[in-house]
């Protein structure tokens, strides 16, 4: 499913460049779930924006679901991640003006989907993650835990085949993270790819591989 040939990633520094990703070389197949850990400043988040295309400055050659993603340009490297990737952000990233349900909208609003459809899909997602009855709350009236949730619904809600989540549960109370780390384990047994970076011995032990990052290297 993945294919990571030699990734490198620098950034500007006084005299030269600072790599933040070195010769990275990794393949990742369908339907694992597969934890990336190390110290900050590791290159973790920074392997999970190459992966998820939300960076694009980087060389190397990187293959996904068998499309060049080197050789894209950044139209359609951006209609790879709407096809393919969904993303689950520690701070949650959901729009404060908007409802759960809206919230939950907004990924089908970018595709070609009748609104009659996007109510029916938003519905299902909603009753199928238990917030049927927080439908018309603000993220400002929902616990971290909740909104975390919303988070990991509005990720899943375009059925995408590979989910990336960066410190999915670092902001939420040890059951909050237990409930998110069990609803990955269940998308995962459905066949869902994910791939997590998290400090978190615990949420590492639900995955079934542990990929360790150090001053941009793989160890």
């Amino acid at each position: 499913m993945i294919s990571l040939r030699n990734i490198e990633k620098t950034v500007p520094a006084p005299g030269g460049q600072t790599f933040l990703l070195r010769r990275i070389t990794l393949d990742i197949a369908a339907g694992e779930f597969v934890t990336i850990m190390g110290p900050s400043g590791a290159g973790k988040s920074t392997l999970l924006a190459v992966l998820g295309m939300l960076d694009g400055a980087w060389t190397g050659e990187y293959v996904l679901h068998d499309q060049l993603v080197h050789k894209l340009d950044n139209r359609r490297r951006v209609a790879l991640h709407k096809q393919y990737v969904g993303f689950v952000f520690q701070q949650y990233h959901l729009l404060d003006d908007l409802t759960v349900a809206e919230n939950l909208d907004v990924p089908l609003s970018y595709r070609d989907i009748r609104k009659s459809e996007r109510e029916a899909i938003v519905a299902d997602t909603l009753d199928k993650f238990g917030m049927v009855a927080k439908k018309d709350l603000y993220p400002s009236q929902l616990s971290g835990g909740q909104q975390q949730l919303v988070a990991v619904a509005r990720a899943m809600i375009h059925k995408p085949s590979l989910i990336l989540a960066d410190e999915p549960t670092g902001n939420l109370h040890s059951s909050h993270a237990r409930e998110i780390m069990e609803l990955f384990t269940t998308l995962n047994k459905a066949g869902v790819t994910i791939i997590q970076v998290t400090h978190s011995e615990e949420n590492a032990k639900y995955g079934n591989r542990i990929i360790n990052l150090k001053d941009g290297w793989l160890v």
